[in-house]
Parts: C-alpha cells; structure tokens; sequence
C-alpha cells in the first residue's frame, strides 16, 4: 500500500482487480478544498487510457510488477516461448500478450517482459530494432531523388514503408513502436 503522494511514472496500481501503471500525475491545491492528485491511467492489459483524480493521501494499492530481461527462443504456432536470462526457465506467452512486438522479434533476441503473480503482461522491446530486408521491388532509376516510399518485407514478414533507394538484402532500423523506417544500418 501506498497514498497517492507517494506515485511516480511508471508505478503500477491495482484498482477494483485490474492494473493500471501511471502515465503521468500532478499534485493540484486549488484554492478552495483539500488538495488532489490528478492522474492518466493505462490499462496494463487492454491498453486503454483514463483519467483519474484521487484525493491527497488516499491509500493506493500497488501492484508488484517483476520486469525481466528474456530471450525469446521460438514461437510454436500457439505461443511465443522465452528464456529467463539468470534461471534459464522458459515462459510460454500468448500472441495476445505479446502483441506487435511479434512484427519485430527474431530468434535470440533480448526483450523485457513485464509479469505480475506468475502472469506475463506485456513484452517490451527496445525503441528500435536492426533487420534485414527480405524482399521489395526495385525502384526506379528516375524516382530516387524524390521521397516517395514502396513496400518491403522484413525478415519478420512484416511489411513496412521504405525509401525507392532500399533494396533487398539492406539491413535497416525499424522503430518498434510505431513501426516506421528510421534508417540504414
């Protein structure tokens, strides 16, 4: 337990049986009343985002959230399979909670996994990845000084947007976040 005086970015709390981590707070005195601390909310698990006033000094429930740096190893058509770094205990986790993230993952790669009792909740991966291009279309010899995009597909299978002048086989980084080309590697 903690008040609400005590919250910090990142801080996960467990309201009415959900989790919800703090995206951002701001103690506020007004000039009549006692004073509150408002606050943006994110559902943990679906990803929704509220907002939410507490009075000053309410107690709060916070949530333990064990974040681990894994290896994912596999994915075995029902779960992506990952290996604790310091245990070596492998944790199965569903495509539902592994999310986009899937679109950026290879083999051997590190990524933070987020659990709390035992339950992966999400997999967070670092701001931007290096893969390869497995396949786009040549550009053409006029277009290249222009900035238009065309379709690749990464080695992932993901298709993003890239400029005429990537060709197949180019190792490239990739935001994971918002899946945009950032560069050439």
């Amino acid at each position: 337990m903690a008040t609400t005086n005590d919250l910090k970015n990142g801080m996960v709390l467990n309201l009415d049986g959900q989790l919800w981590g703090v995206v951002w707070f701001q103690h506020h005195k007004p000039g009549k009343g006692g004073a509150v601390v408002r606050t943006k909310l994110k559902n943990v698990l679906s990803g929704k985002v509220v907002d939410k006033t507490f009075n000053a000094d309410v107690k709060v429930d916070v949530a333990t959230v064990d974040k681990r740096e894994m290896t994912y190893l596999y994915n075995d058509g029902e779960s992506f399979v990952f290996m604790d770094a310091t245990t070596y205990d492998q944790l199965p986790i569903s495509a539902e909670t592994v999310g986009d993230a899937a679109h950026f993952m290879l083999e051997n790669q590190n990524a933070v996994v987020a659990v709390h009792e035992g339950v992966p909740l999400y997999v967070e991966l670092p701001a931007s990845v290096e893969l390869t291009i497995e396949y786009t279309e040549p550009g053409l010899q006029g277009d290249r000084s222009t900035g238009g995009t065309k379709p690749a597909r990464l080695e992932t299978g993901y298709e993003i947007a890239v400029p005429l002048f990537i060709t197949t086989g180019e190792k490239v980084k990739v935001d994971t976040r918002t899946g945009d080309y950032l560069g050439r590697v």
